[in-house]
């Protein structure tokens, strides 16, 4: 993997020590007010979502390489993080167009990644979803769109993160028909975003499986769709179709569930640079927030958030691999 001397110190940025990239998600916007709401019972302004953020920032960004943030709600959270901490600033809208089956991406209409990097950040994130069963026009049309934004990166030599969520249209995410897809879709992803063309640096993955549904993982429940040794396979396949670092997300499980997915892939051998987690660390904070406001949501963070963030460190300290050692190793330019 070749790479230029600004994108190596963008990710660089956003790693710790080791080369691994320990980052915490907090670039949550539609979703996270939901999630608000249905805890409270009621409507959350502008200002909550901001000092959600904020407080998280303060509070766990000590404990992570990187911060990725967005920049709607997450402007004092970006000012709140601790010094020395890599920021990522998400480039996408939120959410997509519900009636819209192929879940079209777009971009924030008053942002560049040029006005991101005068913004503070080290490297730009963009989500896309995928399905290979889209039309052949539709997947042309991402993929255009991904290179637009690659070769904006490019000309601001600053790291592009993409961050591919796979989909089936019609078919229900956490259904035991999609959960018999995904293995191959989120293998079909990393190896298409792979491809130079797109520009993309560090692929921030889903797990090739949906963990509940692994017989033998403490995470599983109702009915499984693999065994432990197919998952495993899963993982090392997926691991095998990707041509750039890639780290892990969480996608909204809980932090045990989450570790214990990090334990299979390190158990599957599989070199992954580390984690982007976001919900899993520090979603038990919302309950408390919507009902007891600012200090009790101060308090939960501080300790059952940092305690959640500092044992997922401890698997990444033992099983994640530094990035630039991932995928082959890096070349730097010049």
């Amino acid at each position: 993997m070749k790479i230029s001397q600004g994108k190596y110190r963008g990710i660089q940025a956003c790693a710790n020590s080791k080369g691994v990239i320990a980052a915490a998600a907090m670039d949550q916007r539609g979703s996270l007010r939901k999630a608000l709401a249905r805890a409270r019972g009621g409507e959350v302004s502008d200002q909550e979502l901001s000092e959600f953020k904020t407080l998280v920032s303060r509070i766990l960004s000590p404990h992570a390489s990187a911060l990725l943030l967005d920049v709607e709600y997450g402007q004092s959270a970006l000012e709140a993080k601790a010094p020395g901490v890599g920021v990522l600033l998400a480039y996408e809208k939120s959410g997509y167009d519900a009636q819209d089956i192929h879940r079209m991406p777009d971009l924030l209409p008053e942002w560049s990644v040029r006005r991101l990097v005068e913004a503070g950040a080290n490297a730009i994130k963009v989500l896309l979803y995928y399905s290979p069963a889209d039309p052949d026009r539709i997947n042309r049309i991402k993929g255009a769109f991904l290179e637009r934004v690659g070769a904006e990166c490019q000309a601001l030599d600053v790291p592009f993160f993409l961050e591919p969520i796979v989909y089936h249209p019609g078919i229900e995410e956490n259904s035991l028909e999609f959960a018999r897809l995904k293995p191959s879709y989120v293998a079909r992803a990393m190896e298409e975003f792979s491809k130079e063309r797109y520009g993309v640096d560090i692929l921030k993955v889903e797990f090739p499986f949906q963990i509940q549904r692994v017989e033998g993982t403490q995470a599983f429940e109702g009915e499984a769709a693999y065994t432990r040794a197919q998952a495993l396979e899963h993982l090392r396949v997926a691991a095998s179709a990707a041509g750039k670092p890639f780290i892990y997300l969480s996608a909204g499980v809980s932090d045990q569930a989450f570790r214990e997915s990090l334990e299979l892939a390190g158990e599957a051998g599989v070199a992954f640079a580390g984690v982007l987690c976001g919900r899993a660390t520090w979603q038990g904070g919302i309950p408390v927030y919507a009902k007891e406001g600012r200090k009790a949501l101060e308090e939960w963070l501080k300790g059952p958030g940092v305690e959640n963030i500092t044992r997922l460190n401890e698997v990444l300290d033992r099983l994640a691999t530094p990035w630039y050692r991932c995928a082959g190793g890096v070349e730097v330019a010049g």
